[in-house]
């Protein structure tokens, strides 16, 4: 996985996606705990550090032009925090190393398609 990419797409799933889990943990520290398995994004100065452009295209790109299966992938691991990773897997139809193999890949893709955008 690349580390800026994995920060970004956190972040895409925080700002589109209503945060960790799905909600439901009514702000509650502990219940958004509880609801992430343990996982706890913090953003800085009370907001997100990346910019509504940056998730919007992040959006545009998982929804629309990146390959279905590094789709999956990706909405798997950032958005379904209520699976085990097994699980994860299984809906992706392939085993640990795949997936995380698929992730990069995915990392790869959006990087690549977020640089063409920029320029």
């Amino acid at each position: 996985m690349i580390p800026e990419m994995d920060e970004m797409l956190r972040l895409w799933a925080l700002d589109m996606h209503g945060g960790l889990g799905g909600g439901g943990s009514g702000g509650s520290m502990i219940a958004e705990l509880m609801d992430s398995k343990g996982m706890l994004i913090r953003a800085k100065g009370g907001g997100s550090r990346m910019l509504l452009p940056y998730s919007a295209d992040i959006e545009l790109i998982v929804n629309k032009h990146l390959d279905a299966q590094l789709a999956v992938v990706v909405r798997e691991h950032y958005l379904n925090h209520q699976s085990l990773d097994h699980q994860k897997w299984r809906h992706c139809g392939c085993g640990r190393t795949q997936f995380y193999q698929r992730l990069h890949n995915a990392h790869v893709a959006i990087a690549g398609m977020l640089l063409e955008r920029a320029a």
